[in-house]
């Protein structure tokens, strides 16, 4: 909210900005009604509050919006639309299934029964429950690791992350700056310990802590920004604290920071006049000066080859990743405000640079280095000095020394297809505007990369919007960031958003290989009622088997497989293409020769047992069809690493639903009850060590057929290059 409204007669609203005048307050006074949700955009103010929580305005909204339920996400559209064409292809098969059994003899309930049956088996009816658990437990994880999901579908997306521009401040640093070298008089200090007491440093120490918006809290800890809190630590601590010194020159008026000022200005009344404290970039500040003071407290002209001295010093701080802010005074005869109050920021006196420090997070270079290792390009974007920035960019390890940076200013002369094609290149963005990050984003798309943004103001929000992946702080982000963003960090971590990235190719994994393991399972069910009486064979499973294996084998066993931990190979592997299919890179080959497998391991113990006259040859087929499930489960674990090297235990909950599973078979097979329901036979011994042998090759095929992937002898893309899973 950027509109104000003077005192009138008696109240009146403004309706575009919500803003309402009373007609109780002294003429000139200037209120407004700020609704909850209303953005400030700047300047000061003091407000009563009158309703919180569901009794405001945007409360109100909140309860509409919540008797709206979300959408589906892309990754549930696309898994809904294949179940329904596996649906149609299944009940394709499952007639055919019908009139062949009616041709042949069989006795139509008995295979109108099989046919239906046959569908049920065929549909992943635990699809749909997979993927909620398995988005549900990622964004659980998510939250462990400092990452909050305001939408599901970002958790498919983040595994597609191309490039992650992110902030510097409090991102890839610590955020807790501290002030550690002081430019006077052409001397360079370390700390304010060792100013000299004199009128340019008590006036440097002066405005350190007046031209600063810090408050103390009611525990009387200091609050604010933390450049501003480094400042006020600096000053207090020689001496100079804001509380005394503001009730000797208290603040009259300011001109608050602006991104495209790049200063700040507070004006103090003093001894029947004003001073004025102007505050901000060098280049900023300096442009402004016009005398220095000298060592003997003396006022002189500040001549141009001393500004480029000053300015040459402040690049050379930067240079060593110190973000450096220049101060400088004005005294001003009169006690009246200006009518521009920006009228008094000229004819300034230079009083010194000051170099913070802001050191960098220790997981930062680590984060960053995986991120490489994963094909994603990490990009730095600051509103600080450019030198500043490839000092920090370089520490992290972003940019390298001979890497292109850019700045805000020469974005801004470029035209949009320049900067297109500058952006594949660039790694650094310095004294960045807000504003310029959605050209910074839209450019990388039109290159096609899938971009995560971070961001924490209100400028900030249309380039989260515009991004795939809008990441906001959640410490120092506004609502409105956050409002914007599909991500949250709870902790202000570049490291987090590689975490987040980690855990979306993480689940996206995880849906791959259940969808694998079951589209085998079933179209092996299908196969062995299929191809059986072509064979001339009768129909080796009843109804109830079906049901009985569908049931033991897609519930705890597909489940099981949403908590596989993640492959040490996940952050090595390029980004997924976001459109990519969940059957590329030989899904659908190996799910229709393991599918023929089974199903030809089923039938061969169908035929040996039948015309070997064995009256158990029913419940083989049905042992060998449910464990050979068993075994591919396990297999399946992994698409490229065996699972002697991951290790049996690696996935506890796997290994009990398999056992589990294990054990109901038995029961099926040996408990009186169980034969009389599913009209089961006890298996003799050699019976038994048969049918797991034939299940126990299914995990020995797959086995094999991850040793040939990994010589790249197999499941290569159009490229001739070795795929990817």
């Amino acid at each position: 909210m950027n509109k104000q409204v003077e005192w009138v007669a008696g109240p009146e609203a403004d309706p575009d900005a919500g803003l309402v005048a009373d007609e109780d307050l002294p003429l000139g006074d200037r209120v407004s009604m700020a609704y909850k949700g209303t953005v400030i955009t700047g300047g000061r103010g003091r407000g009563i509050v009158i309703a919180t929580g569901m009794q405001t305005e945007l409360g109100t909204i909140a309860t509409l919006l919540g008797s709206i339920e979300d959408g589906k996400t892309p990754l549930q559209k696309r898994l809904a639309g294949f179940g329904k064409r596996i649906a149609l292809v299944a009940l394709a098969i499952c007639g055919i299934v019908l009139v062949a059994g009616l041709m042949r003899g069989e006795p139509p309930m008995q295979m109108f029964l099989v046919a239906i049956s046959l569908a049920v088996a065929a549909i992943p009816e635990a699809l749909p429950a997979v993927v909620t658990v398995s988005l549900a437990l990622g964004a659980r994880r998510m939250v462990r690791s400092k990452a909050l999901v305001k939408r599901l579908s970002a958790v498919e997306t983040l595994g597609s992350v191309t490039y992650i521009c992110a902030d510097k401040t409090g991102t890839l640093t610590q955020n807790r700056m501290e002030v550690v070298s002081i430019h006077l008089n052409g001397q360079i200090l370390q700390g304010t310990g060792n100013l000299p007491e004199n009128k340019a440093g008590n006036l440097l120490l002066s405005a350190m802590a007046l031209n600063n918006d810090s408050v103390l809290g009611e525990k009387g800890e200091a609050i604010g920004d933390p450049t501003e809190l480094a400042l006020l630590a600096a000053s207090e601590q020689a001496g100079f604290g804001k509380q005394d010194l503001e009730a000797k020159l208290p603040r009259v008026a300011e001109v608050p920071f602006d991104s495209s000022r790049k200063r700040m200005t507070t004006i103090h009344r003093q001894n029947g006049g004003l001073v004025a404290f102007l505050k901000g970039a060098p280049e900023a500040v300096l442009s402004r000066c016009t005398t220095r003071l000298s060592a003997g407290d003396a006022g002189e002209t500040l001549q141009p080859i001393q500004r480029e001295s000053l300015l040459e010093q402040a690049e050379a701080m930067a240079s060593s990743g110190l973000r450096v802010l220049a101060f400088g005074f004005r005294e001003l005869p009169s006690n009246v405000l200006p009518a521009e109050l920006e009228s008094v920021e000229q004819e300034i006196t230079f009083l010194g640079l000051v170099g913070l420090a802001d050191p960098v997070r220790p997981e930062a270079r680590q984060a960053v280095q995986d991120c490489r290792d994963a094909g994603i390009v990490p990009v730095m974007i600051t509103g600080d000095h450019p030198s500043t920035a490839r000092a920090i960019a370089e520490q992290t390890g972003i940019a390298s020394p001979g890497d292109r940076l850019l700045t805000g200013p020469e974005l801004a002369r470029m035209s949009e297809l320049d900067f297109q094609d500058q952006a594949r290149r660039v790694r650094i963005y310095a004294r960045v505007k807000p504003e310029q990050k959605i050209q910074i984003v839209k450019a990388l798309q039109k290159n096609g990369e899938v971009v995560a943004m971070t961001g924490d103001g209100v400028n900030d929000a249309p380039a989260l919007k515009q991004a795939e992946i809008g990441v906001a702080m959640g410490k120092v982000g506004t609502d409105v960031a956050r409002e914007a963003a599909h991500l949250v960090l709870l902790d202000d971590n570049f490291a987090t958003i590689v975490a987040a990235v980690r855990e979306g190719r993480h689940i996206f994994d995880n849906i791959r290989k259940f969808v694998r393991f079951v589209m085998a399972s079933n179209s092996a069910e299908i196969l062995t009622i299929f191809v059986a009486p072509f064979l001339g064979l009768p129909i080796p499973l009843l109804p109830l088997h079906i049901l009985w294996t569908n049931l033991v084998t897609d519930g705890l066993p597909g489940i099981a497989l949403a908590m596989e931990p993640e492959e040490k190979s996940l952050m090595s592997r390029p980004p997924r293409p976001p459109r990519e299919s969940l059957f590329t890179h030989g899904q659908w080959q190996h799910m229709l020769w393991v599918g023929i497998l089974i199903a030809g391991l089923s039938i061969f113990a169908q035929a040996y047992a039948f015309r070997s006259g064995s009256p158990h040859w029913q419940t083989m087929v049905f042992t060998v069809l449910t464990l050979s499930q068993m075994a591919h489960v396990l297999a399946v674990r992994s698409e490229r690493e065996s699972l002697i090297r991951l290790g049996l235990f690696s996935n506890p909950q796997l290994l009990g639903a398999v056992f589990l599973t294990f054990l109901l078979q038995m029961g099926c097979i040996y408990l009186p009850p169980m034969q009389a329901i599913l009209h089961t036979h006890a298996l003799t011994a050699g019976e038994l060590i048969l049918c797991l042998s034939l299940s126990g090759s299914v995990w020995v095929g797959v086995e094999i057929e991850k040793w040939m992937f990994r010589r790249g002898w197999i499941y290569r893309n159009n490229s001739g290059q070795r795929a990817v899973l």
